[in-house]
């Protein structure tokens, strides 16, 4: 009986340790496509941008953050014990994600601030989503992604100030 737990325990392990690297690595592919195609060129230096646009070096330490954050809150569901509210958790994770790493190579790299604005807009309830799926199985989590939620937020009325003021 002593072997069958160890077993069953050492191929759960198995099974975290392959999800948390997935997790890790699909968050840093996502930061990776961030970082390439987000470098502000001449193109976002035209722009008009609204009030409160922080200054360019902010981008890269308040992502590199949030990234860590939403890394660290994959790896704790991954982690938490198998359930119906863990997958839908982890579902609403990888929507999220997704949808992240869409908005730079949209908004910088192919400059349509109009289809990043469809894109953030579905990514901050995703993320809203992503956050409440976590609370219920892993409360540490959620609260690892409400600064990303409310930068995201902010992220938004840049999207959508830019939008206005620039008619692009």
């Amino acid at each position: 009986m002593k072997t069958v737990n160890n077993t069953s325990e050492t191929t759960r392990k198995r099974s975290w340790v392959w999800g948390a690297a997935a997790v890790v690595g699909a968050t840093i592919g996502a930061a990776a496509l961030g970082a390439t195609t987000s470098r502000p060129g001449l193109w976002y230096h035209q722009l008009r941008k609204p009030v409160g646009t922080p200054p360019n070096a902010a981008f890269g330490p308040v992502w590199t953050l949030l990234y860590m954050g939403i890394a660290y809150a994959g790896v704790r569901l991954v982690r938490a014990p198998a359930s119906p509210e863990r997958s839908k958790a982890l579902a609403w994770w990888s929507t999220q994600l997704a949808l992240n790493a869409a908005w730079s190579p949209v908004f910088f790299g192919v400059k349509q601030p109009a289809a990043a604005m469809v894109i953030i807009g579905a990514l901050v309830p995703a993320i809203a989503a992503t956050t409440n799926a976590a609370r219920k199985v892993d409360g540490p989590s959620a609260v690892l992604m409400l600064p990303y939620l409310a930068w995201t937020s902010y992220a938004t009325y840049l999207n959508a100030g830019i939008l206005l003021k620039n008619h692009v």
